[in-house]
């Protein structure tokens, strides 16, 4: 089936993104950012040549958008660990992302594993992973993976995956680890590769999927499981009004990365300042109301998963979900 678009509407009364909205705008003057000023330097006789922003992006969340503030508070951190001013830069999409990193002028982003992925085997040198999350729940295991979640709605008559042939499933977007490429390879493995749903839509975002098959305007979705522990955590959004009937996983979690055209020494300053984040008690209050526990040092391996399913589905000739 073709994808069609999903409505852009966000309309639930406890759906927080006016809200959201509002409160990164509060953050700076410009819809493209937040700035975190950094402690003003210590008086000198010369006049100092102006440091140069650090800018801050954001494409996968270890939160959902009820919860996006977190990375400003983030920026504001490491402007103070490292006396260098931070700017999150938002509002962008994956694909923006990944050419403002290969052009270095965004510096360092949290981005999903198959992007990093598929940008680290076309050039080992654009990208330097810096650490990723592990999270707080049980599930993750004390490691820093995540799962996608098969949600549908509370009283849907769908117990299985194998039960939707047919549905409408509702994805938020290709370039998506745990929205796209985990489903897709299950259903390789499945044997599904010829037509399995009878609908699908793009939804733009992991909260929209969770709103549309909570309101009825689609059967099911994978989704993040950080996007829907958050929100059933907080109690924000649409998460409480559906049932999770399979996860697929564990999977590399989103990780943290550093343009190529960054200096080492600036990419060792972040990966420090991030990794002893949970020994600051500062840094501990982010991470508690985000649900992580700490950051911790990966390497590449950490997403052997990832790029095994994306290459299994290239080389079955199974690129896009039907």
């Amino acid at each position: 089936m073709t994808p069609v678009s999903a409505p852009s509407r966000f309309s639930k009364r406890r759906y927080p993104l006016a809200r959201v909205a509002a409160m990164l705008l509060a953050f700076g003057p410009s819809v493209a950012s937040l700035t975190a000023h950094a402690q003003p330097p210590a008086a000198s006789s010369a006049p100092a040549a102006k440091a140069k922003t650090v800018r801050m992006a954001m494409t996968a969340a270890f939160v959902s958008e009820s919860g996006m503030p977190v990375y400003g508070r983030i920026a504001t951190y490491l402007s103070k660990k490292l006396g260098t001013e931070f700017s999150f830069v938002t509002g962008q999409s994956y694909g923006a992302v990944d050419k403002m990193l290969d052009a270095g002028t965004v510096e360092v982003a949290f981005v999903c594993g198959l992007p990093y992925v598929l940008k680290h085997d076309a050039n080992k040198a654009a990208v330097h992973l810096v650490a990723a999350p592990v999270m707080k729940h049980a599930r993750y295991g004390n490691k820093p993976k995540y799962f996608s979640d098969l949600i549908v709605r509370k009283d849907s008559k769908f117990k299985k995956l194998e039960d939707l042939r047919g549905a409408t499933f509702v994805y938020n977007e290709e370039a998506s680890n745990s929205g796209y490429n985990m489903p897709r390879y299950k259903l390789l493995k499945l044997g599904q590769t010829q037509g399995f749903f009878g609908k699908l839509v793009r939804s733009g975002s992991h909260e929209e999927s969770i709103r549309m098959v909570a309101t009825g305007k689609a059967d099911a979705s994978f989704v993040d499981s950080l996007v829907l522990d958050f929100d059933r955590e907080t109690g924000n959004g649409w998460a409480s009004e559906v049932s999770v009937i399979d996860s697929l996983g564990p999977a590399g979690i989103p990780p943290v990365v550093v343009s190529g055209k960054a200096p080492a020494e600036l990419r060792q300053r972040i990966k420090d300042a991030l990794v002893t984040m949970h020994k600051d008690p500062d840094g501990r209050r982010i991470l508690d109301d985000a649900l992580v526990d700490r950051f911790v040092e990966v390497d590449d391996s950490n997403y052997n998963d990832v790029r095994q399913q994306h290459q299994a589905a290239v080389k079955a000739g199974f690129t896009t979900i039907k």
